[in-house]
């Protein structure tokens, strides 16, 4: 697995590459050639490019495990729902934080074995920090540099609570106010997991919609570095159990 895991950098830092030539362009308007899905959410050629890339390397590493992305055809639920294993993609996560140039965007690899992510690799290109996590193992990594969550236990200091930068929900936007208690922390894309595996924020509710591969690579990375993430019932948030690909609610905590 840890042989793998850094063929999965390689290739998540290569898709990174791809994306930051267009985000770097001087004509960025022209290069990211910003379009619109169906569920009216962008696509960009950064998207595009950064999935052939990723598809062409799996493809190659593990020809006998399928796909899922969300930048390819979405494979029909009745064969979908035979697979043990397979690999989950988001090629270009926060495509509104890439668009608007903030840097708060990652590549997210999974691979997810009996509904649960195995393997993760979060890579925030224009930040320049790449995560990875073997769940088994129980190692989560920053730069090459081992990580774990650090839950605030001081009782002086607030709760660090991550909220989405481009997608809050109504619940989010009623109560989100710093106060003694509480320190709000707007972050885009799985860029939140991240925050939390490396020590750096408490938890993330979210009561707003998100797909499967949203969540997976930063679902692994949270996990091998000890936090958890679950439904509103206590319950592990799994993968693959239904045809639609949306996620219940969940909250993330170190």
């Amino acid at each position: 697995m840890q042989a793998l895991l850094s063929s999965i950098e390689l290739l998540a830092q290569q898709a990174g590459a791809a994306i930051m030539a267009i985000y770097q362009a001087d004509d960025f308007a022209s290069a990211a050639a910003v379009q619109q899905k169906a569920d009216c959410s962008p696509l960009t050629a950064a998207d595009l490019a950064a999935q052939r890339i990723i598809s062409a390397g799996l493809a190659e590493l593990t020809p006998q495990w399928p796909q899922l992305s969300e930048e390819a055809a979405l494979t029909p639920w009745q064969l979908r729902q035979q697979w043990q294993r397979y690999w989950l993609i988001d090629p270009l996560d926060g495509s509104k934080e890439f668009i608007q140039r903030n840097g708060e965007f990652t590549v997210n690899i999974a691979l997810i074995d009996h509904d649960a992510p195995v393997l993760g690799v979060v890579y925030a290109p224009a930040l320049g920090k790449l995560y990875s996590a073997d769940v088994q193992a129980k190692q989560a990594y920053c730069n090459g540099h081992a990580i774990h969550t650090q839950p605030q236990l001081c009782a002086n200091s607030p709760l660090r609570i991550l909220v989405s930068r481009s997608h809050r929900s109504a619940a989010d936007s009623i109560t989100e106010h710093n106060t003694t208690e509480h320190r709000f922390i707007p972050m885009g894309s799985s860029l939140k997991f991240c925050l939390i595996a490396e020590g750096n924020a408490d938890v993330y509710r979210r009561l707003g919609p998100t797909s499967e591969w949203d969540t997976a690579a930063g679902h692994a990375l949270l996990v091998a570095a000890g936090g958890s993430v679950c439904t509103l019932d206590g319950q592990p948030l799994r993968y693959n159990q239904k045809p639609e690909l949306l996620n219940p609610h969940f909250i993330a905590r170190a």
